[in-house]
């Protein structure tokens, strides 16, 4: 499908993600990921603090809002939980976690995890995968669109885990 895949390889595709436990026969299934200069637990605090906020284009889905560029102290995100919040309101909930490992939510009808792989020398990868039931058509809609804020999000996650580390 036209912007399922950004910045993975055919191994990270192949990997079970936790939200493919939630959603039977997709129709939609996108991929994204990307390369962090910080350990894994140098990521995973920017990735439980989407709870707060998008981290994509914030003058699109937080409307104008700008989000988080310093980490706020917040627990460990649970199952339960509101998911992430986008101009001020809570969205979605979180349906599984292992804090420092991944994070899953769903919002409108999408289940997304966000997987952390630790790598050598102190760098990790950040995977992102989305699954959803919907028609063809808004599938590939909703692909291209989530490649462009997906992209966005990761891109940003890095920067500021990579900024932050020490």
């Amino acid at each position: 499908m036209i912007g399922d895949r950004w910045g993975v390889s055919d191994s990270e595709i192949a990997r079970t993600y936790p939200c493919d436990d939630f959603v039977t026969s997709p129709t939609l299934q996108a991929w994204r990921g990307v390369s962090v200069e910080a350990p894994a637990d140098a990521v995973w605090p920017w990735v439980a603090q989407v709870r707060l906020a998008p981290y994509s284009y914030d003058w699109i889905d937080n409307l104008g809002r700008r989000s988080p560029r310093e980490l706020v102290a917040l627990p460990e995100p649970r199952v339960g939980e509101k998911f992430t919040a986008a101009g001020g309101r809570k969205l979605g909930r979180i349906v599984s976690v292992a804090p420092g490992e991944q994070l899953t939510g769903v919002i409108m009808g999408a289940v997304m995890s966000y997987v952390l792989v630790p790598q050598a020398h102190d760098t990790s990868r950040l995977l992102l995968k989305l699954v959803m039931r919907t028609n063809r058509c808004v599938a590939v809609g909703l692909s291209i669109g989530d490649l462009v804020m997906a992209r966005r999000q990761l891109l940003n996650f890095k920067l500021l885990a990579e900024q932050h580390q020490h």
